[in-house]
């Protein structure tokens, strides 16, 4: 049987990574939040940017090199190519395209959620995903196993892990 040292231990470990992880926890938690309502257009506007592209771009080339997803060409004549979210001049191959967005502030925090492994964000993802699991674990050590509150805290974090998995199977 572990000590109380050892209790006692985890549990200041896991009140100080507690407070760490509340500061990264509250801006995932709001990034999570507006990424549910990514397909409406709440709290994004216009931006409108120009490309300087080759001239005398066909519509099949065009597109690939806007990398805009869900652009279509809508018209074309002998001078530009009109897109649903811009128009293209053929003769100065310059592309001027509107789309919607976030302030620089809350699409950095989109792009929080979207990181790869690709990304430099990607370590403070797997750093706050240890970070968590060692909460989930230490969250455990820090009582003596033979306590009631130890026991009911395992029946609610498995109603917690239950709740969750069904609402992932049944859910999408």
């Amino acid at each position: 049987m572990a000590s109380p040292k050892f209790h006692m231990a985890f549990r200041k470990y896991h009140r100080w990574l507690g407070f760490f992880l509340a500061g990264i926890m509250g801006v995932y938690a709001l990034s999570g939040i507006l990424l549910i309502f990514r397909p409406t257009d709440i709290l994004k506007y216009e931006q409108t940017h120009t490309k300087q592209l080759e001239a005398n771009l066909t519509k099949e080339e065009l597109l690939p090199l806007l990398k805009m997803r869900g652009s279509k060409v809508t018209s074309e004549n002998a001078d530009e190519i009109v897109l649903n979210v811009g128009s293209y001049d053929k003769a100065t191959g310059e592309a001027t395209v509107t789309k919607k967005d976030y302030p620089i502030v809350l699409s950095k925090m989109v792009k929080l959620h979207k990181a790869t492994n690709n990304s430099p964000l990607f370590w403070l993802n797997i750093s706050f995903g240890v970070g968590l699991l060692f909460f989930v674990i230490s969250a455990f050590l820090m009582f003596v196993p033979k306590l009631p509150m130890y026991k009911n805290g395992l029946k609610i974090a498995g109603i917690g892990a239950i709740v969750t998995v069904l609402t992932v199977i049944f859910g999408s």
